[in-house]
């Protein structure tokens, strides 16, 4: 007999990394799920505000098999009428804004919802005695390293303000464990992309651009560094930590697939079969973090993961899924349109 799965709330539910999450929980996906520890005979519980980036239209091919609450985050009260009603087991916490160059413009709704909106789900959460917190973070709290590895234990360097929103709500939740001996799990995945990603990322908006006869914008030359992760892969491996992971630990969760944000833009112009001529070097973000690298050991040996999709094969299968939703795309356009009137 297969074990019933604990009731789980997951907030930022209808964003990208949530929504991919929510589909993996429910046992759909580009993938099939591994996760067989559990049935899925149960709808989880799905709380999002649907700021300009969440879109349950992401949830579209598990429609009835969740619950959905409109809500923010930082809403004491209305988050806690919440847990009163469906008294969740476990909570999973996407929820943040999540975008840098947004950060520098305006910090404010960073420190809301990334940092108060953690506080929020902590404090309910204990008053609810939840059995499990887990908390997904971002490689970006490490700052920048321009070789090696940031490991779990690495000093938190954060370079933006929404990196430090971020490195803040890990930090207030280790005081948790400690203090409160709260049951949490942070995780730091790398950059994460594929399908249903809101196009002001630099791969979607590369993408966007293109089809619209544009030039794609690129900060100085291109050469900062990132860690790409398939998005199906990660929300595989936060399930799996989900089940296997030890309360109380941090845990990397990268790919091992460094790229040149230059050679991510080349690699989506050779799928596109469009010039590489088509893009305009701009002045460089603020405080523009070089590289990013996780050595992410700890989660392969304890939790058994390991990515499966390589680079060129998700890049691939990200353009084709843009061409197909194009016209997602093309409506997220007049939200996105703002930011680059002044290229």
């Amino acid at each position: 007999m297969r074990q019933k799965l604990p009731k789980i709330l997951v907030t930022g539910g209808a964003g990208f990394m949530g929504s991919a999450f929510v589909r993996r929980l429910c046992g759909e996906g580009s993938r099939p799920s591994h996760f067989s520890a559990y049935s899925r005979d149960l709808s989880p519980i799905v709380v999002d505000k649907l700021t300009y980036a969440g879109d349950l239209a992401r949830l579209g091919e598990i429609k009835g098999k969740y619950k959905f609450y409109r809500a923010d985050i930082a809403d004491e009260n209305r988050i806690e009428s919440i847990f009163r009603k469906e008294k969740p087991q476990i909570i999973v916490n996407f929820a943040a804004e999540s975008h840098v160059d947004r950060s520098i413009k305006d910090p404010v709704s960073f420190i809301k919802t990334n940092i108060i909106g953690t506080q929020v789900l902590l404090d309910i959460s204990r008053k609810y005695g939840v059995s499990k917190f887990i908390h997904i973070s971002t490689d970006e709290v490490y700052g920048d390293i321009r070789k090696g590895k940031f490991n779990e234990d690495s000093p938190l360097r954060p370079s933006s303000p929404y990196a430090a929103s971020k490195a803040a709500a890990d930090l207030l939740i280790k005081s948790y464990i400690r203090t409160f001996n709260f049951p949490a799990i942070i995780i730091r995945p790398c950059n994460n992309y594929g399908p249903w990603q809101y196009p002001e990322k630099l791969i979607p908006l590369s993408i966007l651009k293109i089809l619209r006869g544009e030039k794609v914008p690129v900060y100085a030359r291109g050469k900062n560094i990132r860690e790409w992760l398939y998005v199906e892969d990660c929300a595989q491996g936060i399930l799996k930590i989900m089940e296997k992971g030890r309360i109380g630990e941090i845990y990397n969760l990268g790919s091992g697939q460094e790229r040149e944000n230059l050679e991510v833009i080349k690699s989506i112009f050779d799928v596109l079969h469009a010039s590489k001529d088509a893009i305009r070097f701009m002045k460089d973000r603020p405080g523009h973090d070089i590289r990013y690298r996780l050595d992410s050991r700890k989660v392969f040996k304890e939790i058994d993961w390991k990515p499966e999709i390589k680079f060129e094969i998700g890049i691939r299968l990200t353009v084709e899924w843009c061409l197909q939703h194009k016209n997602w795309l093309l409506e997220k356009w007049k939200d996105i349109a703002p930011l680059y009137k002044n290229e």
